[in-house]
């Protein structure tokens, strides 16, 4: 029942079509498959298409805080279906990181036996007091999900994104929430892909009770269909079924109108990995008052970055994983969860794939009986 995503010679994408036909066309030399950065295979067609007839492909954006949820559907099949550990939480705190660095620097740098006017303060170069950019930790989030429906309308001929729409508590003392200011500013981004449509909570409740799917409450950051992906599935079945008004001589009243099939889909588990950015060096000085350098992507082995999916042997075992750090003559080795699987000598390490700046795994599909 799943389908496969097709694109024509230029890159365009097209209606995707059944796994046998992909296979043929690709036997054939009608087509040549290929692997975009999230890990889906789809096929690529040498000769211009015998037609371009188009069907609505609508996206479902659940987005949260640590989690969100990602659906794709048409009115017959699902055909994709994501749950995305956010980077909220990374973020935060590197940020926190930041600001302790960036005052200890400050504070060697001042002479506070001078009087206060004759301290070297370095001006302010701009308005500091006058921002209205989205806050560091939310953006991130949100341009996570962004990069993700992109890759996806490369596939896929988008024609909608239903936005869950967040209705955030101002703080107190403030006119404004960091939230609403985020999803303002994302749901900007996303209607340069396709038109964006916004829900609220409890319209997605409400169908998802409707089409019988189940929801999982008590642990949300279990990575499977039933936490998250399901919400951004149901978001983007409100484009096909929807709760309307009706009247005929038998009364009036509202019901469900609307056709949709949910089928079976394959279901990625999305994360960013947590490579630390370059810094000048670390926050406390070695013995001898030194410090070394920390972050970035460059290691010391020729051919290797950080974030690259490798495979090590050790002891005669092969394991593979994604590159998380090294040492003058190993290479420390990753699992999806950023848990390190082992150290492995350099010249036993090979690349497999660049990185993506993503880690996508399959996980346990959507299926209309989970």
């Amino acid at each position: 029942m799943q389908r496969v995503p097709v694109v024509d010679k230029n890159g365009s994408p097209l209606m995707p079509t059944k796994c046998s036909r992909a296979r043929r066309m690709v036997r054939d030399g009608k087509a040549v498959g290929k692997w975009n950065k999230l890990g889906v295979h789809y096929i690529q067609l040498v000769k211009d298409p015998s037609g371009r007839e188009m069907q609505s492909i609508s996206v479902g954006l659940d987005p949260g805080k640590f989690y969100s949820g990602i659906g794709l559907v048409s009115s017959k099949f699902t055909l994709f279906t994501a749950h995305v550990f956010l980077p909220f939480e990374t973020v935060k705190n590197r940020m926190e990181q930041r600001l302790m660095m960036r005052r200890s620097r400050r504070g060697r740098r001042i002479n506070r036996k001078v009087e206060f006017s004759q301290r070297a303060h370095r001006q302010k170069r701009f308005s500091n007091r006058r921002q209205k950019g989205v806050a560091p930790s939310i953006k991130a989030n949100r341009l996570l999900e962004i990069s993700i429906i992109s890759e996806l309308s490369k596939l896929y001929p988008i024609s909608s994104i239903v936005y869950e729409y967040v209705k955030a508590k101002t703080i107190k003392g403030c006119s404004f929430s960091p939230v609403q200011v985020g999803q303002k500013w994302a749901i900007e981004q996303l209607s340069k892909i396709a038109p964006v449509v916004t829900k609220f909570g409890w319209q997605t409740s409400n169908l998802r009770k409707h089409l019988g799917l189940p929801k999982q409450k008590l642990n949300k950051k279990e990575p499977i269909p039933a936490t998250h992906a399901v919400d951004g599935l149901v978001l983007a079945v409100t484009q096909f079924i929807d709760y309307l008004p009706f009247e005929n001589s038998g009364g009036r009243g509202h019901c469900w109108q609307g056709k949709i099939t949910i089928t079976d889909a394959p279901f990625l588990v999305i994360r960013r990995p947590p490579i630390s950015r370059r810094q000048l060096h670390l926050m406390l000085p070695s013995k001898g008052g030194n410090r070394r350098k920390y972050g970035g992507t460059i290691t010391r082995h020729q051919g290797i970055r950080k974030g690259d999916f490798v495979e090590g042997v050790k002891a005669g075992i092969t394991s593979q994983g994604w590159c998380s750090g090294d040492t003058a003559r190993q290479i420390s080795i990753s699992n999806a969860a950023w848990k390190r699987i082992g150290q492995f000598t350099a010249s036993k390490v090979r690349l497999l794939q660049r990185s993506t700046k993503l880690i996508c795994t399959q996980g346990k599909n959507f299926t209309v009986a989970v």
